[in-house]
């Protein structure tokens, strides 16, 4: 799969590449209220490209697990202004991570390339007739459950398997409206209803996800599988993140949605020039 926007053409089975997650939301898991102003977010962008990204991810609603929803209007006073500030500095490739269709549409008509989807494109029935209108690419992803309630046992006989039969089952249903797969690109959802086993068994077979005819992404970072491993507080995941980034360089995934950008661009290079496997 090449994309091309602007002034940037990525082919994405040519190398893996690093998506910078940008959350201007308050309750992120992670990094919220971290952007404070324009200023901060066009600060953290250019050093997010100066670091490596080739894409950057914006989200205006957390969804860590037992988030609470936010409304469309506040979503969207959170991410428009961010994308149009963004479109008018950068070139860099924006993706909009969202469920709702309305905010994906106002984000694509503000200079947003690329619809990331945690639903897989369930939650909205607008949001695949919208995708097939503007063409763009598109994130699907897995999770069982919503975020209110997908950590509450999620349960599965084998996860790897079962993932991607549902990819298989949405890339289908997603053929009818008219969507190509060629512009699909699949997430199977590390910590979206998934527990510490199943989180590795997804890690350790993610190049088993190559069946599906489709560039594979995965957004590992920070996640609380590395904190159930390691014993580690929320301030010392970068370097488990980074770990896990390089020993997945080399099992064909496409694009790494990471926090950490500068550590993760050194993870891929010394996998790569250490060429481990």
């Amino acid at each position: 799969m090449k994309l091309t926007f602007r002034e940037h053409s990525l082919d994405l089975y040519s190398r893996v590449h690093i998506m910078g997650i940008l959350n201007v939301t308050p309750d992120s898991f992670s990094d919220g209220g971290r952007i404070a102003s324009e200023e901060d977010l066009l600060r953290a962008v250019q050093t997010m490209i100066h670091q490596g990204a080739d894409l950057i991810d914006i989200g205006g609603e957390s969804t860590r697990p037992f988030a609470t929803p936010v409304g469309v209007e506040e979503e969207i006073e959170r991410v428009i202004p961010a994308i149009k500030a963004i479109r008018r500095r950068f070139a860099i490739p924006i993706s909009i991570d969202t469920t709702k269709a309305i905010v994906a549409k106002q984000a694509l008509d503000s200079g947003a390339d690329i619809i990331n989807d945690i639903s897989a494109l369930r939650f909205d029935p607008e949001m695949a007739p919208l995708a097939k209108e503007y063409r763009c690419p598109i994130i699907i992803m897995h999770m069982q459950g919503a975020p209110g309630d997908m950590q509450i046992k999620p349960d599965y006989t084998d996860v790897v398997q079962e993932t991607i039969q549902f990819f298989k089952e949405r890339l289908q249903a997603l053929a009818t409206f008219g969507i190509d797969c060629q512009r699909i690109i699949i997430d199977p959802g590390i910590g979206f209803g998934k527990t510490l086993s199943h989180n590795l068994a997804i890690l350790r077979q993610a190049a088993d996800y190559q069946t599906l005819g489709c560039p594979v992404l995965i957004g590992h970072s920070r996640k609380s599988f590395l904190c159930a491993l390691l014993g580690q507080d929320i301030g010392d995941r970068d370097l488990p993140t980074a770990v896990v980034s390089a020993l997945l360089t080399n099992r064909q995934i496409s694009i790494l949605r990471v926090h950490d950008v500068k550590g993760t661009h050194q993870a891929i290079h010394l996998a790569q020039a250490l060429a481990i496997t």
